[in-house]
């Protein structure tokens, strides 16, 4: 029974959210890029020379994972007890709760964020002048997860006894 306490500690609440950032973010960025993918592909067997237009729109959905790798970085790596396993409990779930809006948003808005993406794709295929507007459409999803992140970061340095 003292094995399963030991489980609930701080800094595994803390690692626990670090890991939950990444992995939600990051499965949302790899379908969301997986949608535009399949879409642009259409497009560059019509006419190849599209190659960088259709990378801009793919790429784009791939941002929330970085995001979710930088809130797990700030968790890891701005308290030295994180790592150390000296974490208070509280602190730890404080962690846990703030990597949340990063890996949950992250996840949702780079779905969708490719499904604009893939949409995009059209203006590509048939006003290659006009591609922009897809970027632009596929960048205003964007903004919710720039808003998680930025919670998520606040989250972070709110939680007190970070190691200056």
């Amino acid at each position: 029974m003292e094995w399963f306490s030991s489980l609930f500690t701080g800094s595994t609440f803390a690692v626990l959210g670090a890991a939950l950032a990444v992995i939600l973010s990051g499965m949302g960025s790899s379908k969301g890029v997986g949608i535009a993918g399949e879409a642009g592909t259409g497009v560059l067997t019509e006419d190849p020379s599209k190659f960088g237009r259709v990378l801009i729109l793919q790429a784009l959905p791939g941002t929330q994972g970085i995001y979710g790798l930088l809130v797990a970085f700030l968790i890891l790596f701005t308290n030295s007890q994180v790592l150390d396993g000296s974490l208070p409990f509280i602190q730890g779930v404080a962690y846990f709760f703030a990597a949340l809006p990063v890996g949950i948003v992250g996840y949702y808005s780079a779905i969708r964020q490719g499904r604009v993406a893939a949409a995009s794709m059209n203006i590509v295929a048939k006003r290659p002048a006009d591609s922009m507007k897809g970027v632009i459409l596929a960048g205003l999803v964007e903004t919710y997860a720039v808003l998680a992140l930025l919670i998520s970061v606040l989250a972070v340095f709110a939680i007190p006894g970070i190691a200056a």
